[in-house]
């Protein structure tokens, strides 16, 4: 497997995703070697259909306020349907609000309910300077795995500077809006460890006619 592909994670989250759906989306992930990440829904189809490769579910998606033990009741489903890895929705309001206990108790619920990779969608299309320092800080206090930049749904996604901020304190998943191979390269350039991306196969294509003869 090519380490580049292998870290991108191939996506389909939108409300009206069909199983039909995601069965093409795992086709694409296999053939070029990427995660996927998937709703919580089809974990246990993806399991049966395409066991080879590794898919990550969200938690708490898209806006993240449901409460801790409801995040963390959907982290153990989801590890039991077959989830890889997890990608939970931060808690925006309450960071706002700098109430950062609450926050990190948040994220500290679904790390301890499963020994699978966390992932924190602090959703930086929301937030200001200060506010992306300090909710990446509290992913790294939590002991999740990664912090990452966007759910897609928004307003916004991954920007270079906001990769290069959240990187200071976590591994970075950059998500939203990174639909070609250039734009995943610059996220790495950055110092994203993971690229999120509907379009994966594209970006997937994209690498490999530049860098197969």
């Amino acid at each position: 497997m090519d380490d580049v592909l292998s870290r991108i994670e191939h996506t389909v989250l939108g409300p009206e995703t069909t199983p039909a759906d995601v069965r093409t989306l795992l086709d694409e992930a296999s053939e070029y070697g990427l995660r996927a990440c998937i709703p919580p829904c089809y974990l246990e189809m993806a399991d049966e259909y395409a066991p080879d490769v590794k898919v990550a579910t969200v938690i708490g998606f898209p806006h993240g306020n449901n409460t801790p033990e409801a995040k963390a009741q959907e982290a153990v489903d989801a590890v039991d349907a077959g989830a890889d890895e997890l990608d939970m929705v931060m808690n925006v309001g309450q960071l706002k609000a700098e109430e950062d206990d609450a926050v990190r108790e948040d994220i500290e619920a679904v790390v301890a309910a499963t020994t699978k990779p966390v992932k924190v969608i602090i959703e930086t299309p929301l937030l200001n300077e200060e506010e992306k320092h300090r909710a990446s800080q509290l992913v790294a206090d939590a002991g999740a795995d990664f912090v990452k930049t966007a759910t897609g749904f928004g307003g916004g996604g991954a920007t270079v500077p906001d990769v290069e901020l959240m990187s200071e304190y976590a591994p970075v998943k950059a998500s939203g809006g990174v639909g070609s191979w250039a734009d995943a390269e610059a996220m790495f350039e950055a110092g994203a460890a993971r690229i999120g991306a509907s379009s994966g196969d594209v970006i997937a294509q994209e690498y490999l006619d530049q860098h197969e003869e």
